[in-house]
């Protein structure tokens, strides 16, 4: 439940000692009572991270922004500062296959995802997607061939800038970003996979699966990069399977990994849960 005067910072910084008492104590000097907190430090990279909510009676959150802005230089110190009450607007990239798309809906219209739809843009036409509630949500058809690539992804860039975006969901879009778009969409575009990486990769991959006897299947998601399905990863799962299961089984249960993936992966990302580190991420499950 969101409650007002709710606020997440999300931060990271080289570690050294004293980083959670005096973050705490800038808080506190603010006004500001912690009650949430989690930390992580890196041997390996050398790097401190930390999520924390906190309320402030005052609920002034450029007085907030203004406060870290001094301290954070301190630290040397990447920071997020988020109301609670501001919702991300998320715009949903989707082509022939959506079953994370139907999801996703589902959720967001009980409530489980806490974010506005900023639009759904498809390389299908809307008929596609006919059994589907997209009554209100703004509806994108960019067709994609080899002759407009170029042109169809300068009309998506500008709708996820003229529309607000804050993420870009790839629910089973299946057209590959130019290295220009992923780099400006870097750390706010998610990519759902469908292998537990690294995995079977081109046309037909559970056919490939079952070609070679696999026993585990599952779904991935990640950050996109440049680097086509080499992003930091969020969030994996899998399930068992046995030679007994045929092609289509291996899709049927592949398509229920890939929704609750994702799911998982948008409830994190919305929390503010999910922290860059380099290649990878740090994730502060609930």
């Amino acid at each position: 439940m969101i409650i007002p005067g709710q606020f997440v910072l999300t931060l990271s910084c080289p570690d050294r000692a004293g980083i959670v008492a005096a973050v705490s104590n800038h808080l506190a000097a603010q006004g500001g009572n912690i009650i949430e907190a989690q930390q992580f430090g890196d041997a390996e990279t050398g790097r401190f991270f930390m999520r924390l909510v906190f309320e402030d009676a005052e609920r002034d959150f450029a007085a907030l922004e203004q406060g870290l802005e001094g301290f954070a230089k301190s630290l040397a110190m990447q920071w997020t500062l988020r109301n609670r009450a501001q919702r991300r607007r998320v715009m949903l990239l989707v082509s022939k296959f959506d079953h994370c798309l139907a999801d996703i809906l589902y959720r967001w219209r009980i409530g489980e995802l806490p974010m506005d739809i900023a639009g759904v843009i498809a390389n299908h036409p809307r008929e596609t997607y006919r059994h589907l509630d997209l009554d209100g949500i703004p509806f994108h058809y960019l067709p994609v061939d080899k002759n407009s690539r170029a042109e169809q992804e300068g009309v998506l860039d500008a709708l996820i800038e003229q529309s607000g975006t804050d993420l870009v969901v790839l629910a089973r879009y299946m057209q590959i970003l130019s290295s220009e778009l992923t780099r400006k969409l870097a750390g706010r575009c998610i990519n759902i996979h469908h292998s537990f990486l690294p995995g079977f990769k081109g046309a037909r991959p559970y056919h490939q699966a079952y070609r070679r006897g696999v026993k585990l299947i599952g779904a991935t998601a990640h950050f996109v990069t440049a680097e086509l399905d080499e992003g930091p990863i969020i969030e994996q799962d899998i399930e068992r399977v046995t030679h007994a299961d045929t092609p289509e089984d291996l899709i049927r249960i592949g398509r229920d990994i890939e929704r609750r993936v994702l799911a998982r992966t948008l409830r994190l990302y919305l929390d503010d849960r999910v922290l860059l580190n380099g290649g990878k991420t740090v994730v502060f499950h609930s």
